[in-house]
């Protein structure tokens, strides 16, 4: 009924999408629906595909056990993996998700994929820096000068083929 009442206002099919999270296909259905019959058009559609597996109660208890964190159930690190996550809904609720599925679960109740930083607690950032000033500029490779150079950019310069011409001329042939 929320499109309902976005129609009644005037909104156009593209903003009521928007707003309310579906296809701009299903937005215009619902308008064309509601231009026919009005508003029992609209409530004649009923519910549109299948039914949730998850009631709005089994993600409220999913996000809370999420909120406490993986270390509280019992799991080694502070990271929350899929697998982690569809084995959680499962002892939770009964339902069974695979881990590659989980992530619709996740974006439901609002949370993102974020990879942690991997860097060492014992990173020493000074170190680098002279590392990177000092002794990368030795061991970085460099185009040698006299190395002949080929036309082609996936094929390498043959060092005993000769040029056909001088440098920047091209070949000449004769006309017979």
């Amino acid at each position: 009924m929320r499109a309902l009442r976005l129609f009644e206002q005037g909104e156009t099919q593209a903003a009521v999408a928007r707003r309310l999270g579906v296809s701009r296909t299903t937005a215009m259905r619902w308008a064309h629906a509601w231009e026919l019959r009005g508003r029992e058009g609209l409530r004649a559609a009923g519910r549109a595909g299948r039914k949730p597996r998850l009631s709005s109660d089994e993600l409220d208890r999913i996000e809370q056990a999420l909120r406490e964190g993986p270390r509280a159930l019992g799991h080694a690190t502070e990271l929350w993996t899929l697998p982690r996550v569809a084995a959680l809904i499962q002892r939770l609720t009964g339902v069974r998700y695979h881990p590659g599925h989980v992530w619709r679960v996740m974006r439901q109740l609002g949370w993102s994929l974020q990879k942690p930083t991997t860097r060492a607690k014992e990173r020493d950032e000074e170190a680098i820096s002279r590392w990177r000033k000092a002794t990368w500029p030795a061991l970085k490779k460099t185009p040698r000068a006299e190395a002949p150079r080929s036309s082609s950019s996936t094929r390498a310069a043959s060092r005993s083929a000769r040029p056909s011409a001088g440098r920047g001329r091209r070949g000449v042939r004769r006309r017979s």
